[in-house]
């Protein structure tokens, strides 16, 4: 019998990678790279194809013959995510896909009641409801984490004023609000959710988190491999004149703080993703010894 085809978009980032590396490994379905440039494209799927998520005719060439497609927007590209989700989903709709799995985040605008402003959440949110009404046989909701891939990063920890290596950010250090795993776990979620449409196909929320971590206990485990790195609580305002784009990153930390990354409730969602994954998750700690040491 011929495998089913899953289309996957955003194929060279790295919650896309994670999704095609999984289905390849599990082996049930033919894997189909979309990117906009598929003559730079590297990775393990069996077809690649060129697809735009701002030209609808592309993406629906690029959905044609696909039983289910996972779609992620990048707002750190500047992307216009309501536009891009919108134009996807009309795309899966003219393709005649059955399973359509958007890759979203808790709408903080609406578990704050506008006390934060986190549009690189808020914005993948309001695409929800267009998934939700686009009369979908199956679809489906997957919540990334804050990535331990963060650590290479933007949350790299920079040297102090004292001289430390570390961290200075506004979140008590105490707190466990922040939902972590490792971004390729995203995969082995999606690839479980493909496998069962008849558990999660009807509009469910698969929330991945290895961890639930407070600062301190990201410390813990840099320091149980060797890495002992400082922390130090500032104020918000203080650490929004710190750098161009503090103030965003001061409102994150905030939200986390009240109601944590995945926001309140959440724990039903973090538990599905669990048992509906192809394989466990790995811890921060194994991250660590993975790629920092």
């Amino acid at each position: 019998m011929e495998k089913k085809i899953i289309a996957v978009v955003g194929a060279t980032g790295l919650q896309g990678r994670g999704v095609v590396n999984a289905l390849k490994k599990e082996g049930s379905f033919r894997v189909r790279s979309i990117t906009r440039n598929p003559d730079k494209y590297q990775g393990k799927a069996d077809e690649v194809v060129q697809g735009d998520l701002m030209d609808i005719e592309s993406l629906t060439n690029a959905f044609r013959d696909a039983y289910g497609v996972f779609v992620v927007t990048n707002f750190w590209e500047g992307a216009d995510e309501l536009a891009q989700g919108y134009i996807a989903v009309e795309a899966a709709r003219k393709a005649n896909v059955n399973h359509f799995v958007w890759s979203t985040l808790p709408n903080v605008e609406k578990i704050s009641s506008g006390r934060f402003n986190v549009p690189q959440f808020t914005g993948k949110a309001k695409v929800d409801e267009i998934v939700k009404n686009a009369g979908f046989a199956n679809y489906t909701f997957v919540q990334p984490p804050c990535y331990f891939q963060n650590f290479l990063g933007q949350m790299a920890p920079p040297q102090q004023q004292d001289g430390t290596i570390g961290w200075s950010l506004p979140i008590d250090p105490t707190k466990k609000v922040i939902h972590m795993a490792d971004i390729s776990d995203l995969g082995k979620v999606v690839a479980g959710v493909f496998l069962n449409p008849e558990k999660v196909g009807k509009g469910s929320y698969l929330s991945l988190s290895a961890e639930l971590n407070s600062f301190n206990d990201i410390l813990e485990a840099f320091k149980a491999n060797g890495k002992e790195y400082s922390f130090n609580q500032v104020l918000p305002e203080v650490f929004s004149s710190f750098f161009e784009g503090a103030g965003a990153v001061a409102e994150l930390l905030g939200y986390y703080e009240a109601y944590t990354y995945m926001g309140p409730n959440s724990e039903a969602q973090i538990q599905m993703a669990k048992e509906i994954s192809i394989a466990p998750f790995i811890s921060l700690n194994e991250w660590i010894k993975l790629n920092l040491l």
